[in-house]
């Protein structure tokens, strides 16, 4: 009997397949259709079991009738008002005609595309103070959207919709719903595995493995279970992975999550993980826009950065930001190091993440903590903008570790990456530096390219290694700030590792028997080499001769 996560990936490849069908396979808009309708059905059902476990007397009737969909319409409209206060604001209330089940029951009418379409965003209207999220310019991004649009031939887009309901009516969350974050997790990354692509570089459609997100999450956090009314921020959030394991690692009902990213994808993407893990009442923080040009989250008073408890961030790397490069440039004081300059060639080489290094410091609280995945380059930098902020962080205490990871652990970028952590309390006596570029096994993605996966207990070993700012050989070191300094504020724990060299104690008679055959190799490649030479020049006057 298959499971639970079995059932749910063979409906994400239905869906897909669908999709492919209707001519949509790895068309733009494919991962619209895929995280909406997904996202419709888990609502549908989590809506269900809100209902059918409200503490209510009316509950009691929808949980016995043999259809819950069928007893829920029954209800006058006094009972269903009753029933729907009762359950938690953190699902959207839905209406019998906003049920899947009302929709298949409706898959003969020929209009059924626009019946599909309206139910979805009649949801998204009658939801959207709680479930929008919004953009810089505070124009709200509702819930739902119509999909079958994107079926060029207007003719198949009624049979289109009818597919899409033929999978979902065949297949329950309800199981789901007393799983963990491991599972949705889980889920939602193979959800969006095909739509997580970097993207050729452009801005914000990175992705973070889950093993990195879970290690960033447990470095920071560490073992503090004291924790209440934490406020965690990305600003290049993307799909919100790094978010989603911080809140889990913090405990999802003791945080609140804030977020920016430019990224229309993104937002759609991150909406969608903030409800499947029950992160509803953050839904307003998650903002779509140009964080750098124009940060969203700010202080009370509106005049400076918001500051909060927790800070990760795994930024696009380079990328063109010419058009907002002088707007940027315009704001010294939250970009102290600098901001690249525009290079005659090749725009798209401009270190954007600079500049998300500085926003992150920033941006924390004076007890705030905070992490930033940065190509490894960095960390051993010694000029321009990198080497201001390595020596900011180093002089005033910021940064307390380092991780180096191995090459291609993440999934969309050959460049190899450190993950840099930062504590603005500047409580630090030492920095942990650890090398972990050696772990990982090798296997093949999806699309034959090579990657690295870290096992449980490597990610264990690094966490351990860390918190207990171990010095492990050819592994870990932890080191003074001033011995930082001495070194350039490199950053690299390879380069305060111990040389090592082995002696071994051999008598008199063994050393001049070694020294005698060291002398012996030498004569002879010393005569092997003048032989040679001789035949060369016996050659090239036998060339000169024939010329």
């Amino acid at each position: 009997m298959s499971t639970i996560k079995e059932k749910t990936i063979e409906l994400i490849d239905a869906l897909k397949a669908t999709c492919k069908t209707y001519g949509m396979g790895n068309d733009g808009n494919e991962y619209k259709i895929i995280t909406q309708v997904f996202l419709y059905k888990f609502l549908n059902d989590k809506f269900g079991y809100e209902v059918k476990n409200a503490k209510s007397d009316i509950a009691k009737k929808i949980r016995d009738a043999e259809k819950w969909e069928t007893a829920y319409a029954e209800l006058s409209d006094t009972d269903r008002m009753l029933l729907q206060s009762a359950i938690s604001p953190d699902v959207p209330m839905l209406e019998p005609y906003h049920l899947i089940s009302n929709l298949w029951n409706q898959q003969g009418k020929g209009d059924f595309d626009t019946i599909f379409d309206s139910t979805m965003t009649d949801i998204a209207e009658q939801n959207a103070d709680i479930f929008s999220t919004q953009t810089t310019a505070n124009t709200k991004i509702p819930l739902f959207e119509p999909l079958t649009q994107f079926v060029t031939d207007s003719a198949q887009r009624a049979p289109f919709a009818r597919a899409l309901v033929d999978k979902l009516a065949n297949f329950s969350f309800e199981e789901a719903f007393v799983e963990n974050y491991d599972f949705f997790s889980n889920i939602f990354e193979y959800l969006i595995k095909d739509y997580n692509t970097a993207g050729g570089g452009k801005y914000a459609e990175y992705y973070t493995p889950h093993a990195i997100a879970t290690i960033m999450a447990r470095l920071l956090v560490g073992d503090n279970a004291d924790l209440h009314s934490i406020e965690c921020y990305d600003p290049s959030a993307g799909t919100g992975t790094l978010l989603m394991a911080l809140s889990h690692q913090i405990g999802e009902d003791k945080c609140t999550i804030f977020a920016q990213d430019i990224s229309q994808r993104s937002n759609k993407m991150l909406k969608l993980n903030l409800l499947l893990n029950g992160l509803v009442s953050s839904l307003d923080h998650a903002i779509q826009g140009d964080t750098l040009v124009a940060p969203y989250h700010k202080s009370d008073d509106n005049q400076q950065l918001r500051q909060f408890d927790f800070v990760v961030s795994n930024p696009p790397f380079k990328m063109d930001f010419s058009d907002t490069r002088e707007k940027i440039a315009a704001m010294p004081a939250r970009f102290w190091a600098g901001v690249p300059n525009v290079p005659a060639k090749k725009k798209e080489s401009m270190a954007i993440y600079t500049c998300f290094i500085q926003h992150v410091i920033n941006s924390l609280k004076k007890t705030g903590k905070g992490a930033i995945v940065i190509p490894t380059g960095f960390i051993t930098a010694k000029s321009g903008i990198e080497k201001n902020i390595l020596q900011k962080i180093v002089e005033d205490k910021i940064v307390y570790g380092c991780v180096s990871m191995p090459s291609n652990v993440f999934a969309n970028t050959g460049t190899n990456v450190s993950v840099l952590f930062f504590d603005k309390s500047a409580s630090a006596d030492k920095v942990i530096l650890i090398d972990a570029s050696k772990l990982g096994e090798e296997y093949k993605d999806a699309n034959g390219l090579k990657k690295v996966r870290l096992s449980n207990d490597e990610i264990e070993r690094i966490v351990t290694t860390f918190l207990n700012k171990e010095a492990v050989d050819d592994f870990s070191v932890a080191v003074t700030y001033d011995e930082i300094k001495e070194k350039g504020y490199s950053l690299s724990a390879g380069q305060y590792f111990d040389i090592k060299i082995d002696y071994l104690d051999i008598t008199e008679e063994e050393f001049n028997k070694r020294m005698t055959d060291y002398k012996n190799t030498l004569t002879q490649q010393f005569e092997e080499s003048h032989r040679l030479e001789a035949e060369i020049m016996k050659q090239l006057d036998c060339l000169k001769f024939n010329n």
